[in-house]
């Protein structure tokens, strides 16, 4: 499933200048420790997290920048959820924010798939059914509160709510990446047509740390060398470390939208050459499921139980890096460059157009696949409604509703 993920640009309106200023890397990795902790439900589950967090309750960005950052990553390959937390932080922090930001998302998940590919499969596990069910509930009313809250900003009247609705038609009628860059493009050619005489008012200014062009150059120039140097190195090395590498490098920068998306070139590289096998491989994807934070640490798992050395603590290591280093390098040469495309005048009547497209994005991702999975039953509705309400109106905060829609689905 993939799930827009756009340049984040932390701005600060003129309107906002009691906004806190930038934090440091401490108060960035803890935020981000919070939601590795709580954020069930997938990637799309996730984007409704850090826009509960960052846009509604510290107000570290506004709703359109957020919207910008969204649609950016929406063209760019690896884990979408990370790779909009990377931009957070860096937005937020710099490079050291951006790895503060990713270390504190990543670190709860890595952990426990690590300590499962360890441990779990020999004494296994015994998690409640009904746990499980509630968690993708939960999602359900977090994916809802964020579309709620993109499409009252984003979708304002009724041009905008019909180029949401025309893009989520075309993600359903193409349901691959390239129906999902086909609403994107078709946002903004709508958004130049419709809008190009609109004064949509003045960007607010970029906060600090929003990169270096001598650094996204780099970057870039690396990612590419990687990218079709590390097939090359892995054959005349014959080494496993190197084939880790190589494989779980490729696996973070050819698959777009990451999560469920990067399974099957995952089985691919690691079952069928030996490296892990097909049962530990399914039940590492289930337990990957019912714990929080982004699915592509699954790759610690299998780097922790592969057959070939190193393995265990090493090997877990080599291919969580491997898998996240490409978002690294590729949020690191966009967003400069992004930032200043956005400030063009036609570029920011086609955002318009793409903003309302994301919220198109959005709305499908939350039929297919959070509804679809999560509600079965009136029960489940209800609980979902509930969550829904308690999160908007009430206020509650969303590591709460994780833990009420478990407990209930549980006693239900």
């Amino acid at each position: 499933m993939i799930i827009v993920d756009s340049s984040i640009v932390a701005v600060i309106p003129e309107s906002m200048s009691n906004r806190p200023p930038p934090g440091g890397t401490t108060e960035i990795f803890l935020t981000f420790l919070k939601l590795g902790c709580i954020s069930f439900g997938g990637p799309v589950a996730h984007i409704g997290y850090f826009h509960s967090e960052f846009v509604n309750r510290r107000k570290w960005i506004d709703g359109h920048a957020f919207a910008d950052l969204v649609a950016l990553c929406q063209f760019l390959p690896g884990p979408a959820s990370s790779q909009v937390g990377i931009a957070l932080g860096l937005s937020r922090g710099g490079y050291t924010g951006a790895i503060a930001a990713w270390f504190g998302f990543t670190l709860p998940s890595a952990v426990l798939l690590f300590l499962f590919g360890i441990g779990l499969v020999k004494f296994g596990t015994n998690i409640p059914a009904g746990a499980l069910h509630g968690l993708k509930i939960a999602a359900v009313a977090v994916v809802a509160q964020a579309l709620w809250t993109m499409a009252n900003k984003l979708c304002p009247d009724k041009e905008r709510l019909t180029i949401a609705l025309v893009a989520a038609t075309l993600a359903v009628a193409l349901p691959s990446t390239i129906g999902q860059v086909a609403a994107i493009v078709f946002g903004a050619a709508a958004g130049l047509m419709i809008f190009r005489n609109t004064d949509e008012g003045e960007l607010p200014a970029a906060s600090a740390g929003h990169g270096s062009h001598i650094v996204a150059v780099i970057a870039l120039v690396l990612f590419f060398a990687l990218l079709s140097g590390l097939p090359v190195l892995a054959r005349l090395l014959d080494r496993h470390d190197v084939r880790l590498l190589d494989a779980f490098f490729r696996a973070g920068a050819l698959v777009f939208g990451g999560g469920h998306v990067v399974l099957p070139l995952l089985q691919s590289e690691t079952v069928q050459s030996g490296w892990v096998s097909r049962d530990a491989f399914m039940a590492g994807y289930g337990v990957a499921q019912a714990i929080p934070g982004p699915l592509f640490t699954f790759t610690a798992y299998l780097g922790a139980i592969s057959t070939g050395e190193p393995n265990g603590i090493l090997g877990a290591l080599i291919c969580l890096a491997a898998a996240f280093l490409p978002s690294f390098l590729l949020v690191f040469g966009v967003f400069p460059f992004w930032e200043q495309l956005r400030r063009r005048k036609s570029m920011r009547s086609g955002m318009v157009g793409i903003n309302a497209a994301v919220v198109g994005l959005l709305l499908c991702a939350f039929y297919n696949p959070v509804w679809i999975s999560a509600i079965g039953s009136a029960p489940d509705f209800l609980i979902a409604a509930s969550a829904f309400v308690s999160l908007v109106f009430w206020k509650i905060p969303p590591w709460a509703i994780v833990g009420l829609c478990a407990v209930t689905r549980i006693f239900l």
